[in-house]
């Protein structure tokens, strides 16, 4: 095991005479054995990063370093990491076994030490029943825990994880993360593991990266990010619904920004009247669609809360304690 460094890491593409910039000087220490979810929206770099890290892609300026060593200048092969992919990228004609087996095969290492390593992995990832198995008989979910045997049984210093839960249905993504989770507690190994999903990064990660057009805009934990926005960028990302981001609230002064979560709005005698516009049945709770003047407003009902009716005024009072407030130029918190 090993940690990661990430020093103010860059990279440029060039086409003929023009040169486009897509990482804008990343920087993060990941400790030896911490699990680290890189998020942000599909284009923003988040691939890019971690296949520079897993040297797929050079690096065009800084450093990523794994342990003591610095490793801009090595292969793949050269730098001791495992990576899983969103594709599983098995090999359809060999059993499971072999398939998690293979990377020791190329590597020599003895017959005796891949069979323990195999069924070991196996073991942990409850697959010991499919090993003579071939890939097309296998769930969606057994190819992925396949993959990650493939994995786990390199027994690398980190692991790479390209979202690899993309391809599967909800119920089986759920499950999966689990097991991830499962799987980081047991072997403890360093982990980075790219999404869009910002729910799989809230349940996964130790911390988080969120990434914006090539820019890291908060490094921290799943707790910090939510309760603590950097810009209003992370607060409209993070957050199932998102922050209500307002330039005109009541009280509100100019040249700024004023953040408040959902539930962080109660249904009041006094406070805000806003117009309701729809009503969302979630369960135990309903989202309330709403307009605050001229500004769209999401305010989360509790179960026992009763639901307004489309066309009403509801007025809500927000939290003083839960407001936030971010530079409307810059869009950093204040």
């Amino acid at each position: 095991m090993a940690s990661l460094s990430l020093r103010q890491v860059i990279k440029r593409y060039r086409t003929g005479k023009t040169e486009l910039q897509v990482i804008h000087g990343v920087n993060a220490e990941i400790a030896d054995g911490e699990f680290v979810v890189i998020v942000g929206p599909s284009g923003c770099g988040k691939s890019t990063l971690l296949r520079m890290v897993a040297g797929l892609e050079e690096i065009s300026g800084g450093e990523i370093a794994i342990g003591p060593r610095v490793v801009n200048q090595l292969e793949p092969a050269e730098r001791d990491i495992a990576m899983v992919f969103q594709n599983y990228a098995l090999y359809p004609h060999m059993s499971v076994f072999d398939n998690m087996a293979y990377g020791l095969k190329i590597a020599k290492v003895p017959k005796d030490e891949i069979r323990t390593r195999v069924d070991k992995a196996a073991k942990i990832l409850e697959l010991g029943h499919l090993l003579e198995r071939k890939p097309r008989e296998l769930s969606g979910g057994q190819r992925q825990r396949v993959a990650m045997g493939r994995a786990i049984v390199r027994q690398p210093q980190i692991f790479l994880f390209d979202e690899p839960l993309s391809n599967l249905d909800a119920k089986l993504r759920a499950q999966t993360r689990l097991e991830i989770q499962k799987l980081h507690r047991e072997l403890g190994i360093t982990s980075l593991f790219v999404t869009h999903d910002q729910v799989e990064a809230m349940t996964l990660a130790q911390r988080m990266i969120v990434m914006n057009a090539g820019h890291m805009e908060q490094f921290g934990t799943p707790e910090e990010v939510y309760n603590r926005p950097a810009t209003t960028f992370v607060a409209s990302f993070i957050g199932s619904p998102p922050m209500n981001l307002l330039h005109h609230a009541p009280g509100n002064r100019p040249g700024q920004i004023l953040g408040i979560r959902p539930e962080h709005l109660d249904v009041a005698s006094d406070g805000w009247p806003v117009q309701v516009e729809t009503v969302e049945l979630l369960g135990a709770e309903r989202l309330v669609h709403a307009r605050l003047g001229d500004e769209a407003l999401i305010v989360r009902l509790h179960e026992g809360e009763g639901a307004p009716a489309v066309g009403s005024t509801l007025t809500v009072r927000p939290r003083q304690d839960r407001l936030h407030a971010f530079d409307a130029t810059t869009g950093q918190r204040l």
